[in-house]
């Protein structure tokens, strides 16, 4: 089982936004540049990378989506207490 993972990730504040997203991103769209463009998270700035990170260091939901769902995928939306999330995971150990 994996113990740790990096990913990619675009915090908005409503799941229409998040779908809308995500639709732009299953269609082709940079994931690094929408992330830029619109997450509220600090990682924006950085193309909404995370690093590296242990299984369990994020907030359960999140935590669940990114040690579960495909590689190299946006996935999503994953609501948690900061907003809704599209993750995009590009590895697991």
């Amino acid at each position: 089982m994996a113990k740790t993972a990096a990913a990619l990730h675009i915090l908005v504040k409503d799941e229409a936004k998040a779908k809308a997203l995500l639709a732009q991103l299953e269609k082709g769209a940079n994931f690094q540049q929408l992330a830029k463009k619109h997450s509220t998270c600090p990682s924006g700035r950085n193309g909404g990378d995370l690093g590296e990170f242990r299984k369990g260091q994020m907030v359960p939901a999140f935590d669940k989506a990114v040690f579960s769902c495909p590689l190299l995928q946006p996935y999503g939306p994953v609501k948690t207490a900061f907003g809704y999330h599209i993750i995009k995971v590009l590895w697991r150990n």
